[in-house]
């Protein structure tokens, strides 16, 4: 390679300390090792970056192109030389966390901020997953961590899991959906005769799973919490939802809660990772998750 990262340091000394004596010094060499560097750069390259005709060699056009351009390639080289010591200390360059759809990111802001401070050389990368695809994301892995996985997977070889609490459910519909206006418990053929609003699950492997569906029910299908509600508050359809996100709604009166019989409205939320590939900062967001208060504004302790 005919450019030199060591003639980019000795053009970088050169500008910041003046003369070629003084960036010597600084660099612990000789002017004239200094001088020759610089000088076969400019043969291998066939340009010139000095002008040395007056008292004091000064840089030319080619030769600040060359040093502006060259400061960039010298601070990617230093952040690979410190990233690449980072990872020999166990730290992932990048680390993949999947949170389950009943699971906001906003949730976990004070955690993500409180990484950084500490560790800014691990990539973070958060994606949302639905119901089996959340388990699905960890076996397969296409994450290092899964946050808020219902329902337990199908195996736990090499699966490390942590119960985070139970995640409440309601049957919430529109005050002005038809089943509004029946009596209690709803009977489920009743239920039966109108659309469900579902989340699509997310798993790629496997037939995927609903969340409360009876059978030959017709359904409505959006990608994520947000749109469930507001096609369930514009009596689109019917539907379960986390209490927590279906609170507000309530509380205004754009949705209005049903018991059905025989119903059960909790599931077991779970944090969990891979056993086998935990580096130091996988292991520091477990450590977190499993102590992070946060998770009381959307889940309930069992009793």
């Amino acid at each position: 390679m005919k450019l030199s990262l060591e003639a980019l340091l000795i053009l970088d000394a050169l500008e910041r300390h003046g003369s070629f004596a003084a960036a010597a010094a600084t660099l612990f060499k000789t002017p004239s090792a200094l001088s020759y560097t610089i000088q076969k750069m400019e043969s291998d390259l066939n340009i010139k970056l000095l002008d040395r005709s007056g008292h004091r060699a000064t840089f030319t056009s080619t030769g600040k192109l060359m040093l502006d351009k060259g400061r960039v390639l010298l601070q990617a080289v230093s952040e690979l030389e410190q990233e690449a010591q980072y990872v020999e200390s166990g730290w992932e360059s990048k680390l993949t966390l999947a949170l389950d759809a009943s699971v906001p990111l906003s949730l976990l802001t004070p955690l993500i901020d409180l990484f950084y401070q500490q560790h800014q050389h691990t990539q973070l990368h958060f994606t949302h997953e639905v119901l089996a695809g959340t388990w699905e994301a960890l076996l397969y892995h296409r994450a290092d961590i899964i946050i808020g996985a219902v329902r337990e997977p199908v195996t736990r070889v090499g699966i490390g899991c942590f119960p985070l609490g139970l995640l409440d459910y309601v049957f919430a519909i529109s005050p002005r959906h038809p089943l509004a206006a029946l009596e209690e418990p709803l009977d489920r053929e009743n239920v039966r005769q109108y659309r469900a609003v579902v989340i699509q699950d997310s798993s790629v492997h496997a037939s995927g799973a609903d969340l409360r569906i009876l059978d030959r029910q017709k359904i409505l299908t959006v990608h994520d919490f947000t749109a469930k509600v507001t096609a369930q508050a514009a009596a689109l359809g019917c539907g379960y939802l986390p209490r927590y996100l279906a609170e507000p709604y309530l509380q205004s009166g754009d949705l209005v809660e049903k018991t059905l019989d025989a119903e059960c409205h909790q599931d077991m939320a779970y944090l969990a990772w891979n056993e086998n590939s935990c580096g130091n900062a996988a292991k520091w967001w477990i450590e977190q998750l499993k102590d992070f208060s946060g998770f009381g504004d959307i889940y309930s302790r069992p009793a």
